[in-house]
């Protein structure tokens, strides 16, 4: 099959807008599976890991394969709830284009707001799907009017909704003129029907709208407009394709994945008017030499592909998936990782639907596959041909927020358990595992309590092993509040060797939201380029615990003055021993805080618990923001310490019958307040 009849897509949404049950229809009307999975029966294909059946939920991105009008389209369902963002990072990262799925309903969410800004990050055109039109309160035009205002972006409706809630049946195709009906909620193919006379006006408008539009990214369309003309269907299509690979605008389609309508046009519109690989720019990365160099998607260009996740399971062997962006590798073939300068072989090569696995003979441009038997391989490496090594970007994963300790019920299960805990970080670049220096106790942090007790569970019940866990508690940072210069040196003899090195630095302190800065400013100092590069590490190094409390720091730009350098006894040793003294006694006397994370939380709940519901959030130091309402519901966005929000599931269940629901994400760092 030609790179050209290729698509790669993710399907990305806020949680509980429908991107599974969308998913599963879109593999049933594609042949690929016999009997439609339900998320709430637990039955659904894509949702395959326990924990994903329990709950309801999609917590791991699941790929598959599938084929639409002669076109193959590998397909990854990636999780809705905040706590698992970086499953749609990853995932955004490697895709070619995405499926935003909307509730008619909600409109807008939190998470769908997200996710949009992650796939705008990445350029990623996007087809709209607005789902559940079948729904009391279905509200269609609203949730384009928050497309445009919230999302700063411009829906392109292709379609007009026959109905809406109950009365919901089909929709007019705005490209052809024609109505779809389903007749049923059953799984057939729609009728294709005249207009009605109650829609053709409405229709005959928004063509209008929608040939107006076309007309600025299409001369022909403009030419035909402008005249008179007919604008046939393959010309309209090739103008919604154009525009919406150069994200002009984001194609809008309606449906009710839940009754069975609207999926096949769906389908269509990603045949028509998502990008192929060929439709996409060279991917670019940088060679060892540090010079930028693009590989075209193309079999004829040097191997390259990039890891982007990874899995684990008990008793069977590892899966490494990967895009692969240029060239072809077959099993056992030679890969060079650019990380680690070694050289991979994969002895299996997989196509994956969800858990199953279909096992082909190679891999080439465009594919989406999964690996067994890397060695030394992590989320991020690039893996190419080792006589044409290149590294490409890897995915942004933010940093945890939240953690517990946890330790073994017994001797035998510390082993065990740490070689569990190395696996699934590996798994998870945003769940780091550590031991704390003091107590000695294994300390885990992630993104949120759903999101530790996920693995924590995954612990326990996949691989078996037995623990006792703490309360969570928040994961706090530290800065300075003044400007301080100070000097360290280190000399000592060790092995008859002479380590003498003195490192001066500046240490202030920067707005707030970012990383630990540094800066050479050692001026026209005879100092060598590894040595400023070998301190810059040391500090980065150093910034993982603070003096205040041992907590990692942000906030604080470092600057190095000074630094002596004699060739014989400056050692990487006495740098290194120098950098981190200094900094330490710098963080030290620059007056340091401890900054608490900050969530902006939406709750959602019925308008009779909204008074209740603001409540609970005054005792726990929020800060509203605002209060709106969104079809039979109110919306309170706030800000929170994340310190008030351990165990508010529970309080909010309680003060709104169990209708209420919020989520949250990072939203800043502030100084922790004294009580």
């Amino acid at each position: 099959m030609s790179l050209s009849a290729l698509r790669n897509i993710g399907v990305i949404a806020h949680i509980d807008a429908g991107k599974t049950t969308t998913t599963e229809r879109i593999l049933y009307y594609t042949g690929k599976i016999h009997r439609m999975g339900e998320v709430d029966e637990g039955s659904a294909q894509m949702d395959w890991m326990p924990q994903e059946q329990e709950r309801g939920i999609t917590i791991t991105s699941a790929s598959t394969t599938c084929i639409w009008r002669d076109c193959m389209i590998n397909v990854i369902d990636t999780p809705g709830h905040v706590d698992f963002t970086a499953e749609v990072e990853r995932s955004l990262r490697v895709l070619d284009g995405a499926v935003v799925v909307f509730c008619a309903v909600a409109g807008v969410q939190p998470q769908s707001e997200k996710v949009w800004r992650q796939a705008d990050s990445y350029g990623v055109p996007r087809v709209v799907f607005i789902n559940k039109m079948d729904r009391i309160g279905a509200n269609p035009d609203k949730t384009l009017e928050e497309i445009t205002k919230v999302l700063d972006a411009q829906p392109l409706p292709l379609q007009i909704p026959v109905g809406v809630e109950s009365g919901f049946s089909g929709v007019v195709d705005l490209i052809t003129m024609k109505m779809l009906i389903w007749e049923s909620d059953e799984d057939e193919a729609p009728a294709e029907e005249e207009i009605s006379e109650d829609l053709l006006e409405e229709a005959g408008r928004l063509r209008e709208t929608l040939l107006e539009t076309l007309s600025e990214v299409d001369e022909r369309v403009m030419e035909l407009y402008l005249e008179g003309g007919e604008v046939i269907p393959e010309i309209a299509r090739e103008a919604v394709r154009r525009g919406t690979i150069d994200r002009n605008f984001y194609p809008v389609m309606f449906g009710s994945s839940m009754k069975k309508k609207g999926v096949q046009p769906l389908l269509d519109s990603i045949v028509d008017y998502l990008p192929s690989p060929l439709d996409k720019p060279p991917v670019s990365g940088y060679l060892e030499s540090g010079e930028e160099e693009t590989r075209t998607h193309s079999v004829k260009d040097p191997f390259c592909a990039l890891l982007f996740k990874i899995m684990s399971f008990p008793g069977r062997p590892t899966l490494f998936y990967v895009r692969v962006y240029s060239g072809t590798c077959r099993i056992g073939g030679q890969m060079k990782n650019s990380r680690s300068k070694k050289v991979e072989r994969a002895m299996k090569i997989m196509r994956m639907h969800a858990n199953r696995r279909e096992e082909i003979k190679e891999m080439k441009a465009g594919d989406l596959v999964a690996l067994v038997g890397l060695k030394d391989a992590r989320t991020g490496d690039t893996l190419c041909d080792p006589g044409h090594p290149i590294s490409l970007e890897k995915p942004y994963f933010p940093e945890p927020v939240i953690f517990i300790s946890i330790e073994p019920k017994s001797a035998k299960d510390q082993d065990k358990m740490m070689d569990v805990l190395e696996r699934l970080s590996e798994e998870d670049p945003t769940f780091v595992v550590r031991i704390d220096d003091e107590t000695g106790q294994v300390i885990l942090s992630g993104m949120g309590e759903l999101h530790l007790e996920v693995l924590v569970g995954r612990l326990f019940n996949e691989f078996n092993v037995q623990g006792r866990v703490g309360n969570p508690q928040v994961s706090y940072r530290e800065t300075v509040t003044r400007k301080v210069e100070v000097s360290e040196r280190f000399e000592k003899e060790i092995g008859g060797k002479e380590h003498d090195a003195s490192v001066t630095l500046a240490i202030e302190p920067l707005p707030g939201g970012g990383a630990v800065q540094f800066e050479d400013r050692t001026g026209e100092a005879q100092i060598p380029e590894e040595v400023i590069s070998s301190i810059s590490e040391y500090v980065t190094e150093g910034s993982g615990s603070g003096a205040k409390a041992g907590y990692p720091v942000i906030d604080v730009k470092v600057n190095l003055m000074d630094a002596t350098y004699n060739s014989e006894r400056s050692t990487d040793m006495a740098y290194r021993a120098a950098t981190i003294s200094a900094l330490a006694k710098g963080l030290r006397d620059g007056k340091p805080i401890l900054l608490e994370p900050v969530m902006a939380v939406e709750v959602e709940s019925p308008d009779e618990y909204t008074g209740e519901v603001m409540g609970t959030l005054t005792l726990r130091r929020a800060t509203i923001e605002g209060v709106s309402r969104q079809g039979q519901v109110e919306v309170i966005d706030a800000l929170v310490p994340l310190r008030e929000m351990f165990g508010y599931t529970t309080i909010l269940r309680s003060v709104t019958q169990g209708r209420g629901t919020f989520t949250m994400e990072l939203a800043q760092y502030r100084q922790v307040e004294e009580k």
